[in-house]
């Protein structure tokens, strides 16, 4: 047959470059070399017979016969992986590669544990764990499912909720020692409070009574941080109070480096939601991880699931 014909691997390449909008971070992506990305493209045009990418010197878009036909691809692309999983399945055993993303804290202190565990379980399953803060977006990043916490904008991704992460006031012996006890919410306004750089609004600390009302107070502080980890670190060492999540703190509370402030009063609690994009949905590994993950998770102390009686 004259000329290129299409293939997995160009189309491969074709659908992680209109997702990403760059050549050069799909190559990194793939471990290829750039001209062999841009070497796929152009045979998978030639062989389509119609342009698919429209090149500048700053972004890579999809024309509007890309756009058709990179629908199509990612159809296709999804039924032979499934086609391989079912394949594979017939001998007991779910292979290949997840990757997900959680937030920073709650990957280091337990997400990491519950991927070692899933792994024990499903050994030739690889996962590749991303670790950050940041809303990603998971088409783009090349993401199956993601672990978030806090409100969440429209998205076309599967939500799955995981429940309500409670938090409570924390300081140290230490630091209550030397600054005093606060005895109602509106004593925080003479304390040193520990904020969250990367959170809206953390100049305002909104508190809860278990009788009722809502009590928001200024919540100010030398000290802001952008990771749980740090604030982790800043809260046991008696930099000052702050608002922290159970699974964060509930260790140092069990040793004693940590005292509860004001433990009438509470912090809202945050959503905790698992993202999963739609069309890894159906792959039998991501399912499995997926459903491996919701079950660990609603067993934690502090991830109050519907239905479930708080402690």
């Amino acid at each position: 047959m004259d000329g290129p014909e299409v293939t997995l691997e160009r189309m491969r390449s074709f659908v992680r470059v209109a997702e990403r909008g760059s050549l050069s971070a799909v190559a990194r992506e793939l471990g290829l070399g750039q001209s062999t990305v841009t070497r796929h493209i152009r045979e998978l045009e030639q062989a389509v017979g119609v342009p698919l990418l429209t090149r500048t010197t700053r972004s890579v878009t999809m024309t509007e016969e890309g756009r058709r036909y990179y629908a199509d691809c990612v159809q296709i692309l999804r039924l032979i992986e499934q086609a391989r999983d079912e394949a594979r399945s017939t001998r007991g055993a779910a292979a290949g590669t997840v990757r997900a993303s959680c937030t920073a804290a709650f990957g280091v202190l337990h997400v990491s544990r519950l991927i070692f565990a899933f792994q024990d379980r499903y050994p030739e399953v690889a996962v590749d764990l991303s670790l950050t803060d940041e809303r990603i977006d998971l088409v783009r990043e090349g993401v199956d499912v993601a672990l978030r916490l806090g409100p969440l904008a429209e998205s076309s991704m599967k939500l799955k909720p995981l429940g309500q992460s409670r938090r409570v006031l924390v300081a140290s012996p230490d630091y209550l020692a030397l600054r005093g006890r606060p005895a109602r919410p509106q004593d925080l306004a003479q304390h040193e409070g520990i904020r969250m750089s990367n959170i809206a609004g953390s100049d305002l600390l909104v508190l809860h009574g278990r009788r009722g009302g809502r009590h928001a107070v200024p919540f100010g502080g030398r000290l802001r941080v952008d990771h749980g980890l740090a604030a982790r670190e800043a809260l046991a060492a008696g930099r000052g109070i702050a608002p922290a999540h159970l699974w964060l703190v509930e260790d140092l509370l069990a040793a004693g480096k940590l005292e509860i402030v004001l433990p009438e009063y509470s912090p809202p609690p945050v959503p905790l939601n698992m993202l999963i994009v739609p069309e890894r949905s159906g792959i039998a590994r991501v399912r499995l991880l997926v459903d491996f993950l919701a079950e660990q998770i609603g067993r934690m102390p502090g991830i109050d699931r519907p239905g479930r009686k708080t402690t």
